[in-house]
């Protein structure tokens, strides 16, 4: 006697599940311009190496006698594991035909197995959302017969527990809702599609109740706000396509786990190579701009900067790239906005960098041009004092090697900022480098007040003392009395691949969870 039966019956409950929400809930999902869960997988992950799991889950309903199968309505996510560039990721797939992704039909309980975000935590790789979903639904209180206490915790404790081990992406593909919402941002890195992603915690509906007021789904929370205002999320992409790209040119970064060095990949780009543009890079009228993006260029390998929020707190530029095949945190101001001057948003996405960083061994280098902090009530209205000390803080608490290249200007508290007083930090300036407490422009009319007051000419007389400022300014005054290198411009990469090189060894000193967690 055999068992035929029971494994054909597998087949069949697996062809049910298989069909996710039904023909309907395909089409529908089809009418928005979305992929379904299952086609996002099979796009996103290595051919031939998706292992689901819990593809028996869902709700079921079954003849008088209780032993046919009648019909069979799978959970609302397609979960699993899988290669993604050959390297082992955990993956959850929000379905949005069934219920919405609301949930409905899930795993759990006494003998419950584990879920996909647990298997992460014990497996100890990269974990991938891919979201579609709107959150709890009140048609769950109807089958489950009460409504419940919201103690979601006790499941989202995971995800925090996940930031510290292992790298974390989300992918808004769709609506958004409720838990999701605040899942998105639980990440490392997170990224939307033009179009067809919206993220917030209640819809239209939800609004129209609370606050009286009709909006549409798009208005309330798709690119347009999120990306370049909120920045919940991190970049945009045109497809779900390049999205899932996106992501694995990010997860390419990063090692699998915090017990792990970030993977190196064969140099293609000459360690000892020489910029020649770098000399005239930085203009002699501090009020003129430049293109910071193009120095970076010149100093990592080729081709190899990932930009991470790019529409959001453009006044700093952040993101990854290699630098001898090595990879690297780094960030520089961006004199095209706010002459570079850091305010609230991009001291929240330096944050996150330096945290990034700290989390998965990888060195920072930063490209400093730096005014100050962002003056003015809208400013203060923000918060700029209590976003710089914790800016501060983070900087001085993070323990990966740092390299900072010093290009222009570097004043005040957020000059402070760029340096760290302990561990593995390195200091280059250029020529063109100032710093002090402040801009002598602005602290003239401040620190001799009385002095240009009483003068018979005091626009002259501020004239007079600002040049006498000038000249005592150069960062050659500096390095007589600090031993502060001051190189050729065209010398920074050789110079970085070398400190990069030579960080490693720190790097495998710091293996395993950081002391100060990671926080999105």
């Amino acid at each position: 006697m055999s068992w035929e039966a029971e494994v054909e019956e597998i087949k069949k409950r697996k062809h049910l599940a298989e069909q996710m929400g039904g023909e309907a809930g395909i089409a529908e999902q089809k009418r928005r311009g979305k992929l379904t869960a299952r086609e996002r997988v099979a796009k996103f992950v290595d051919p031939g190496t998706w292992r689901e799991i819990s593809p028996l889950v869902g709700t079921a309903t079954y003849s008088e006698n209780g032993l046919e199968l009648e019909s069979f309505l799978p959970k609302g996510a397609v979960k699993g594991f899988a290669e993604v560039d050959g390297r082992q990721v955990a993956v959850d797939a929000g379905d949005f035909t069934v219920r919405g992704g609301s949930g409905g039909g899930s795993a759990g309980g006494l003998g419950g197995e584990l879920d996909t975000k647990d298997r992460a935590l014990e497996w100890q790789v990269p974990y991938v959302r891919l979201q579609d979903a709107a959150g709890g639904s009140v048609r769950g209180f109807e089958e489950l017969g009460r409504t419940y206490v919201p103690d979601g915790n006790i499941n989202t404790q995971r995800d925090i527990q996940l930031l510290r081990l292992v790298p974390v992406v989300s992918a808004a593909l769709g609506s958004v809702a409720g838990l999701p919402a605040v899942e998105t941002p639980l990440s490392h890195f997170s990224v939307m599609v033009k179009g067809i992603s919206q993220v917030f915690p209640g819809g239209p509906p939800v609004v129209k109740a609370a606050l009286g007021y009709d909006i549409t789904k798009e208005d309330l929370g798709d690119h347009r706000v999120h990306i370049g205002i909120s920045g919940v999320v991190d970049n945009l992409a045109e497809t779900e396509e390049e999205a899932f790209q996106i992501i694995k040119t990010f997860l390419s970064y990063l090692p699998s786990n915090v017990h792990e060095m970030a993977p190196r990949t064969e140099p293609t780009d000459d360690p000892n190579r020489r910029d020649e543009s770098l000399i005239s890079a930085i203009p002699r009228d501090q009020r003129m701009t430049y293109d910071s993006h193009k120095i970076i260029d010149s100093v990592v390998d080729t081709d190899s900067f990932f930009e991470i929020a790019p529409k959001y707190g453009r006044a700093r530029i952040t993101g990854l790239a290699r630098i001898n095949g090595y990879p690297i945190g780094i960030m520089a101001n961006n004199t095209k906005i706010f002459g570079g001057t850091t305010d609230v948003d991009a001291g929240e996405k330096v944050m996150r960098l330096i945290r990034l960083c700290d989390t998965f061994h990888l060195p920072l280098i930063t490209l400093t041009d730096e005014p100050g902090f962002m003056v003015g009530i809208d400013s203060e209205r923000r918060g700029i004092e209590r976003a710089g000390a914790r800016l501060v803080m983070v900087t001085c608490d993070s323990r990966m090697p740092w390299a900072q290249v010093v290009m222009g200007r570097m004043y005040g508290v957020a000059g402070q900022s760029h340096h760290r007083p302990t561990g593995m930090f390195r200091r280059w300036a250029w020529p063109s480098a100032r710093w002090g407490s402040m801009h002598i422009q602005g602290g003239t009319s401040a620190a001799y007040a009385r002095e240009i007051r009483e003068s018979d000419d005091p626009a002259a007389k501020t004239a007079e003392i600002e040049a006498r400022l000038q000249a005592i300014a150069s960062p050659f005054r500096t390095a007589e009395a600090t031993g502060q290198d001051i190189i050729d411009p065209r010398d920074t990469r050789p110079l970085l691949v070398e400190f990069v090189e030579e960080a490693q060894r720190v790097l495998a000193t710091q293996l395993g969870p950081n002391p100060n967690p990671y926080s999105p």
